[in-house]
């Protein structure tokens, strides 16, 4: 049977799954705690990916290489980059780019070394069932797993799933100049995070399928502080939950 590794860039997300996996089995490794069991009837690893490139690219490689997982799915928030994004919409990744990579004048900005291309695709069939599985979230089950009160802080009436470009970067971006710097530098990007194109990289050297959830907590503004501890805890958690229960059952 298929075993799918589950990534979580929040902690919060990972704790309502594991709330609900059967079977609880935890291996330590690299001070990472990986828990194997199943979802849904789907036999599953769920780990913290722990923040930024490097911590999130080492967390991906134990998953292939320990605990040999068929496919990888990544879950977490991100702040918005194009205007037409709002708070509590969903960007499922078809390409991503690491924004702050710059091996000038040897390559171009943004190419990776011996790879050379900016940017790593989604697996497509990972990217089609992920959109199905947000879509029917955020049209069918959102107001059955999320307050109204919280829907209302956030001004989400009616969320957007959209399928686009996710740009990562060791930075978490609150500020207007560096958000419209990534947006001029990369094209088509939708949102900015701290991991996604990482753990593609990973998964794209050992061709293992990918696909990539990013719930929008902020504007990567000013605000973003502001507007992100609140949100992670109370919308992006059952965010990730019901997508990743859609994408499984």
């Amino acid at each position: 049977m298929k075993k799918i590794g589950i990534m979580s860039a929040m902690v919060e997300e990972m704790n309502t799954l594991l709330e609900v996996l059967e079977r609880d089995e935890v291996v330590t490794i690299g001070q990472r705690e990986y828990h194997l069991g199943k979802l849904w009837d789907k036999d599953v690893v769920l780990v913290f990916s722990r923040w930024g490139k490097v911590a999130a690219a080492s967390t991906t490689t134990t998953l292939i290489t320990e605990f040999r997982v068929d496919e990888i799915i990544f879950t977490g928030v991100a702040g918005a980059v194009d205007s037409n994004v709002s708070i509590g919409d969903v960007i499922v990744a078809e390409n991503l780019f690491q924004h702050d990579f710059d091996a000038s004048p040897f390559l171009l900005k943004h190419v990776l070394p011996l790879i050379l291309k900016k940017e790593i695709p989604s697996n497509p069939i990972v990217r089609n069932k992920l959109f199905n599985a947000s879509s029917d979230f955020v049209n069918n089950q959102i107001k059955d797993v999320i307050s109204k009160n919280y829907l209302e802080d956030y001004s989400i009436s009616k969320p957007k799933v959209l399928i686009g470009n996710i740009a990562s970067g060791d930075q978490f971006i609150k500020d207007d100049a560096k958000r419209n710097e990534i947006k001029s530098s990369l094209d088509n990007v939708l949102a900015v995070e701290m991991e996604g194109a990482a753990v593609a990289q990973i998964c794209y050297e050992f061709d293992v399928p990918l696909g990539v959830i990013r719930t929008i907590s902020d504007d990567a503004n000013d605000n973003a502080i502001k507007d992100f501890p609140k949100f992670v805890y109370n919308v992006a958690s059952q965010y990730s939950y019901q997508i990743i229960k859609n994408y499984l059952a």
